[in-house]
């Protein structure tokens, strides 16, 4: 059963004392732990953060727990907050957890465990019981402009926000990025659910999976015979184009002779997309497997699995990530299946994205990316072009996936 923990959360150095009581639930990671502090607190998230034990968050005896943007900048001596949940680092009333946050301005706070209870069916995963005072301001630098001692904060206001559906698909391990994205968007990203992004399926029956994942499987039993020799100019040759055309959904409707890649751009598209999602390579004038293609090659399961882990790019301040996490929130949370690259291309302009010459992000710019013609070719039949932003419940369970990358659980 999941352990709710009741913590004390004290910002030090405060007199009087400003203080919250959480309850927060024993495996939220510690990144969604930061995220109730900074709501409970009412600040901004707009700078660093770590968590530690046994010491403070910089001390070098310290076991520290460091936010992505620390791990990014090469710093290793650490555990990643994103990766450890809170009933790793807090184990028994009277343990204690260091945080800071804003290493300019240096809050200092310190967790300390009260209470161990078994949630509750109805259990919110992050609560505001009781505190006082209202916390100083962001960027305030130390107590200079702290509220006067009788301000007060608003328990209820801050528990409305941490039942905000953003917040709730975090608890549930949406991927924290794609969040971030849609708290900048004030409208969100059209017509999507939060909520099915956090619930709904993330895989098919094995049956289905087979059907749906057969265009994938064709090129890595295709490449585990031996390889799929290229031309010259690194195309497929027209033999195993016009077998491939049989095989990839988008090229049902596609115009033409179907015997050369270069002219069957949803094919080359597809085949390109999975060598970039990391399952075929080239080698001698050959496509072959890679290791992980192997090991899908062998279990569908594994296949899924794979995909899902590669389907966002690493770099997450990449146009190709921003742009990726929307689509998959679109193929996953949309009631209809539809992706509307439109939405798309306008919110990733509101998130500031220009086109070389100043100009908002234009559809085809979403319409090329990787993610989509992996997404697109997850399907058990034939497509037609009218169907061209259409994802099958197969590659909707897969975008979820996706976004609900597996957090380690104590």
């Amino acid at each position: 059963m999941t352990a709710i923990y009741r913590v004390r959360v004290d910002l030090d150095g405060a007199t009087p004392p400003i203080w919250r009581r959480l309850d927060l639930r024993a495996d939220l990671p510690l990144d969604v732990v930061h995220l109730v502090v900074q709501a409970a607190f009412e600040w901004e998230n707009r700078h660093l953060y770590r968590f530690a034990t046994g010491g403070g968050p910089f001390d070098d005896g310290s076991q520290r727990y460091l936010c992505d943007e620390d791990i990014a900048e090469g710093e290793d001596q650490g555990a990643p907050a994103s990766q450890t949940p809170l009933n790793a680092a807090l184990h028994r009333p009277g343990d204690r957890l260091a945080y800071v946050y804003d290493y300019g301005d240096f809050w200092e706070l310190t967790f300390t465990l009260e209470q161990v209870t078994t949630a509750l069916d109805d259990s919110p995963a992050a609560a505001v019981i009781d505190g006082q005072r209202a916390a100083p301001p962001e960027d305030s630098r130390g107590f200079v402009d702290t509220p006067s001692p009788d301000t007060v904060f608003e328990v209820d206001e801050i528990n409305d926000a941490l039942r905000s559906p953003l917040f709730v698909a975090l608890t549930v391990g949406v991927d924290s990025r794609l969040v971030a994205l849609l708290s900048r968007l004030p409208n969100g990203l059209g017509s999507i659910s939060v909520a099915r992004l956090g619930s709904a399926p993330t895989t098919v029956g094995d049956a289905d999976l087979r059907a749906n994942l057969a265009p994938v499987r064709w090129f890595l039993n295709r490449a585990a015979d031996g390889g799929i020799p290229l031309t010259s100019a690194g195309y497929l040759k027209p033999a195993d184009v016009t077998a491939a055309s049989e095989t990839v959904p988008e090229m049902a409707d596609w115009i033409g002779k179907n015997n050369r890649e270069v002219n069957c751009l949803p094919l080359l598209a597809f085949r390109q997309s999975l060598q970039t999602m990391g399952l075929l390579r080239k080698y001698k004038g050959s496509l072959v497997l890679t290791k992980a293609g192997a090991a899908a090659q062998r279990d569908p399961v594994v296949l899924l699995q794979h995909l899902a882990s590669r389907l966002v790019p690493s770099d997450p301040h990449t146009f190709e990530c921003h742009a990726t996490l929307l689509f998959l929130a679109q193929a996953g949370g949309s009631e209809d299946s539809w992706v509307r690259i439109g939405e798309i291309a306008e919110a990733l302009t509101d998130l500031g994205w220009r086109t070389a010459d100043g100009r908002g992000v234009e559809t085809y710019e979403i319409a090329r990316l990787a993610v989509g013609g992996v997404l697109r070719n997850i399907c058990n039949r034939p497509r037609k072009f009218a169907e061209h932003n259409w994802v099958s419940p197969a590659a909707a369970a897969l975008a979820r996936a996706a976004l609900r990358p597996k957090r380690p659980r104590r």
